[in-house]
């Protein structure tokens, strides 16, 4: 029984990321010492982990880093509204 796997289809920007590195640009600042990145040429996702260390985005890490966001934005209005 021969199991067959996914094709994956090479593009000519993935293996530019192959040969010389990916090129992240900042999409979002989810605190100030973590932020999501995404590769101008092949669109890879990545976002810093607790180490400091970059990790694929996957949809439950995505999650993880909104739901951080949400809570210290309400965080910071509680704060100063208590302050004001």
């Amino acid at each position: 029984m021969k199991i067959s796997s996914p094709n994956r289809v090479i593009s000519i920007l993935g293996i530019v990321c192959t040969a010389f590195g990916h090129n992240y640009k900042i999409t979002r600042e989810v605190t100030n010492h973590i932020n999501e990145y995404k590769c101008t040429h092949c669109g890879r996702e990545v976002t810093d982990n607790i180490l400091g260390n970059l990790e694929i985005l996957t949809g439950k890490v995505k999650e993880v880093n909104t739901t951080v966001s949400s809570f210290l934005e309400k965080r910071s209005l509680r704060v100063s509204a208590q302050s004001a």
